[in-house]
């Protein structure tokens, strides 16, 4: 569903649940910056008002994902984190080339959003599936659900504003890529990593 070309190696779970504190605070970050990713969309492109109003409620949800992952922080004792760098998304975000056209910089961003979005939704459907921790399982279930919904949102998105054929030749390319960047990782306990 996800058009994923590799899928996290199952033994990612192993590493996550010797390491919890530390998978619940990089995904509480991750939240975060997914509410940041939301705002910026905002701010650097108000002229697309559907994309607005959708970002808008996307901030909110994304905020409100960082909560119960803070709360479940908590309520096992825990306290957050610091942030770390994603070592991900920072090398996805070397495969487009940087400038263009606004249109085409408004895409790359987009695409992206829903690839990290996908990723983040397979990670959960695992977690979900593999973890012992019962009550961690059922909350990875809860919000896979919703990361499937903002990577058709994010994909749309793109397809709406940029030449379909060229944003679905650059989608493919970037999966590849991805995938590429996927063989070194799964060897943390990070969400991406």
């Amino acid at each position: 569903m996800l058009g994923l070309k590799l899928p996290t190696d199952p033994r990612w779970v192993n590493i996550v649940e010797k390491n919890i504190d530390e998978i619940l605070t990089d995904h509480a970050y991750c939240e975060q910056k997914a509410a940041s990713t939301a705002i910026s969309l905002i701010v650097s492109f108000p002229e697309y008002t559907e994309l607005i109003q959708e970002m808008i409620a996307l901030s909110r949800e994304e905020m409100g994902h960082f909560k119960m992952v803070h709360d479940l922080i908590l309520s096992r004792g825990g306290t957050l984190g610091r942030d770390r760098k994603d070592d991900y998304v920072v090398e996805l975000l070397k495969f487009f080339p940087k400038g263009g056209s606004r249109t085409t910089q408004l895409v790359h961003r987009l695409l992206y959003a829903a690839l990290i979005e996908a990723r983040s939704c397979e990670r959960f459907r695992l977690l979900s599936e593999e973890l012992e921790d019962k009550e961690l399982s059922e909350f990875y279930r809860k919000l896979m659900i919703s990361e499937a919904g903002h990577y058709t949102m994010f994909l749309q998105f793109a397809r709406q504003y940029g030449d379909r054929e060229e944003v679905d030749e650059k989608w493919q390319n970037l999966l590849d890529y991805e995938a590429n960047i996927m063989k070194n990782l799964s060897n943390k306990e990070t969400i991406h990593g």
